[in-house]
């Protein structure tokens, strides 16, 4: 019982963390509205946000192996709870920069490392795909659920700028408890043991050795590539709204809806991972998103085509879904040993997460200079590349799980540096 319980909070606190500096996914245009930013700027904010949490991502897997994941996660929670407070009263532009600068330390620095750890410990080495397939699904859940009864406030408040402050605020206490409640039940001890080895040293021979491994390299792509289409999720709302002349209300119900696939999409396709190889399963996935957003490049806009914006944006939503439960399970089928878990995934994600630092600039620019259409057309088009980049990356880490080759390189050379 004590172990699911880990399970939920893990789940619960890593879902809602990040709703706070990703409001915009489903608030953008009342956000705009509310702080009287323009596409640029809000673009900017995100940004900062992805930047900062670019920047901590590397040192935060560093902490992550000195500070418990209880302590860590409790103090993430709490920070972005406490800015919540002083963001719910509109603040000025800069201040609003600040904001979401502190809020990517806090998420990345000393939150997401402590969580990823968590839960590899959590989950046996056999079913890793599966550990993180629940915490993906858990997480979506948890986004699901708060988002839905939130938007439903919002709605019931009179969709204005008070009701999005009330909404801001009730997001910060949501993450307030969820820091009580990871402090309580969370032990000091969970996630700081990794398949028996206690201490892994950061040092610069370990992280050489993870560079030289080519499987490491491939995974940043896949990430980065797979990370892009999930920013391009984000401008579903605004898409519907601005293109499609649907409500702002039925907007941002879009952007809610896909979240229902989230929670479902993660845990089958961890299922389905097992069955059909994971490297498989992040190719034909990317293939299918690339065909999707090359659709969304030459799509019209109107309520015509308001049927087909729907059926593509829930395709692209399960491969985005899908992808985001497997990012960690490609490390155990690369080849990556246990013992650089640590500072592969700092690699990785300061790589992979990159688009969140070019992405929201990207679309804000786009949308500004071509409005209507043609900017969300320049933007989906600029990920459909993305994604073809990204295919052809698990096309060749397909290969190489099936050639096996990564063995002699990637184990020997981090276990030759652990027993030294």
């Amino acid at each position: 019982m004590q172990r699911w319980l880990i399970l939920i909070i893990l789940c619960l606190s890593g879902g809602i963390i990040f709703i706070l500096p990703f409001l915009r996914e489903v608030y953008y245009i009342p956000m705009q509205q509310a702080f009287a930013f323009n596409n640029t700027q809000m673009g900017v904010l995100s940004s900062v946000f992805g930047t900062a949490a670019l920047l901590a991502y590397f040192p935060g897997g560093w902490l992550a192996d000195r500070v418990s994941s209880r302590k860590l996660m409790s103090i993430g929670l709490l920070g972005v709870a406490l800015a919540g407070v002083f963001y719910s009263r509109f603040p000025s532009y800069s201040i609003s920069i600040v904001i979401h600068a502190f809020w990517g330390l806090c998420t990345s620095l000393v939150f997401w490392s402590a969580m990823i750890k968590a839960t590899r410990n959590w989950g046996p080495s056999n079913k890793q795909g599966r550990a993180f397939g629940l915490l993906e699904s858990g997480r979506g859940i948890s986004e699901l659920g708060s988002s839905s009864l939130l938007l439903a406030f919002f709605v019931w408040m009179g969709s204005q700028a008070e009701a999005l402050s009330q909404v801001i605020l009730l997001f910060s206490l949501c993450n307030a408890s969820l820091a009580v409640l990871v402090w309580l039940f969370l032990k000091d001890t969970v996630g700081d043991k990794l398949e028996g080895v206690n201490k892994t040293k950061l040092g610069l021979k370990e992280i050489i050795a993870v560079l030289r491994m080519p499987t490491v390299w491939l995974i940043s792509i896949i990430v980065l590539t797979s990370y892009s289409a999930y920013w391009g999720a984000y401008y579903f709302a605004p898409y519907a709204t601005d293109i499609f002349g649907v409500s702002i209300v039925i907007g941002a119900s879009v952007a809610v809806g896909k979240m229902w696939l989230k929670p479902f999409v993660a845990v089958l396709s961890g299922f389905v991972a097992d069955k059909m190889g994971v490297a498989n399963t992040v190719f034909y996935c990317l293939l299918a998103m690339t065909v999707c957003f090359a659709v969304f490049s030459v799509l019209p806009g109107g309520g015509s085509y308001l049927a087909v914006m729907l059926i593509t944006a829930m395709i692209i939503s399960i491969g985005v879904f899908a992808l985001r439960g497997l990012y960690f399970a490609l490390l155990n089928e690369g080849g990556i040993s246990s013992a650089a878990t640590g500072t592969a995934v700092g690699v990785i994600s300061a790589i992979g997460f990159t688009p969140d630092v070019f992405m929201p600039l990207l679309g804000g620019i786009l949308l500004d200079t071509y409005p209507g259409a043609q900017g969300y057309q320049y933007y989906f088009g600029t990920i459909a590349i993305l994604c073809l980049i990204g295919t052809f990356s698990a096309y060749l880490m397909m290969r190489i799980v099936q050639k096996g080759r990564f063995k002699s390189t990637a184990d020997g050379a981090v276990e030759e540096i652990i027993n030294d």
